[in-house]
């Protein structure tokens, strides 16, 4: 039996099992899904590109959640064809190009994602750990050229579904758009495995690795220091990484099951076949959340949705100096005390 999965919402297993399985209830509730996430990801994300490119001042913050939003808005952008594919029954009738282009897009936005999240985490811990330090190095133009690099390389760990993706004739009157790796059972079977683990280990598994660090840093210092006021910008993107983990946790896990199915092993199949276009599903639905954690993780939720979006925005993605003026008053004190109690000129300087 041939199984052919990827967050392309291709999750066709074959005839085997399609009397023992209701699989149209699950591509119904893939397409609400989808539907709903499309409607919710284009208007919210675009709203947020509009606002942080447009309408607030730049800032290594406002880079950051709009390069975010961008990912999200051109994957929600392309999710009709997704729609369109799971409502044809899995006949792809878009030709070849869109099949390449779809496939490509779709991966190139999700690792993009997870490494703009990752980009964020190292650029916090660097603000927390080494507060100096990132006031003088941490510069708009900087987080551009950091986040036109992450883009790249995310364009290069898709790349492989611009070559692969094509095409299948399944029969006369049926066409996929599937993996095409070769005749060569070995080979298809290889070259599909180092996709699965490369796509785990590079936009699941090592991200994570370096977040969890991060942040477990962050709490470490923030535990050996006394704060009156909490940090807003810390608890959107710990919410908006909590909740990108949460969503795509069962597609990595059902994509890594799926490796170990066999022919000697139905149940496992079943599983898989169930639970696969569940978890695509929940992949695809966290590209509409963003833009819904920042309105509702700003303080007297109530209160902004009285004023406009633009001030909602701001509360949410302002830069946040209070650590800094901490770690600047801290130096300035400890100079004061070495040269007795006269106060060096440019110990404690304002933020830019």
């Amino acid at each position: 039996m041939e199984m052919e999965t990827d967050n392309q919402t291709e999750y066709y297993y074959g005839d085997e099992y399609e009397e023992e399985i209701d699989l149209e209830s699950l591509h119904i509730l893939s397409i609400v899904l989808y539907s709903i996430a499309y409607i919710l990801g284009t208007s919210g994300n675009g709203l947020v590109i509009w606002i942080t490119g447009f309408k607030m001042k730049t800032s290594v913050n406002t880079i950051w959640f709009l390069n975010l939003a961008m990912a999200d808005f051109i994957f929600t952008f392309f999710l009709p064809l997704s729609i369109a594919y799971t409502a044809m029954g899995f006949v792809w009738s878009f030709g070849w190009f869109l099949c390449k282009l779809n496939s490509f897009i779709l991966v190139l936005t999700m690792y993009s994602s997870v490494f703009i999240l990752t980009a964020i985490s190292i650029d916090r811990c660097l603000s927390v750990l080494a507060a100096v330090w990132a006031q003088n190095h941490r510069t708009p133009k900087k987080a551009w050229f950091t986040c036109l690099i992450l883009w790249a390389l995310a364009g290069v760990f898709s790349s492989p579904y611009l070559k692969y993706r094509d095409v299948i004739k399944v029969n006369e009157t049926m066409q996929r758009c599937s993996y095409s790796f070769g005749n060569d059972t070995d080979l298809h079977a290889f070259r599909h495995k180092a996709l699965t683990i490369t796509r785990f280990l590079f936009s699941f598994l090592l991200p994570i690795i370096v977040i969890i660090s991060c942040y477990t840093a962050i709490g470490y210092r923030y535990s050996t220091i006394h704060r009156k006021r909490s940090f807003k910008p810390f608890k959107v993107i710990v919410a908006v990484i909590v909740t990108f983990f949460i969503c795509w946790i069962p597609f990595h896990i059902f994509q890594i099951l799926e490796l170990k199915v066999t022919g000697d092993n139905p149940s496992l199949y079943k599983v898989v076949v169930v639970g696969m276009p569940v978890a695509t599903s929940i992949a695809f639905f966290n590209s509409c959340l963003n833009p819904i954690l920042y309105v509702c993780m700003c303080q007297d939720f109530k209160e902004k949705l009285k004023k406009s979006f633009l001030k909602v925005f701001e509360g949410a993605f302002t830069e946040e100096t209070t650590l800094y003026h901490l770690s600047s008053r801290r130096s300035t004190v400890q100079m004061e005390s070495l040269v007795g109690g006269q106060k060096i000129e440019g110990t404690n300087p304002e933020p830019k």
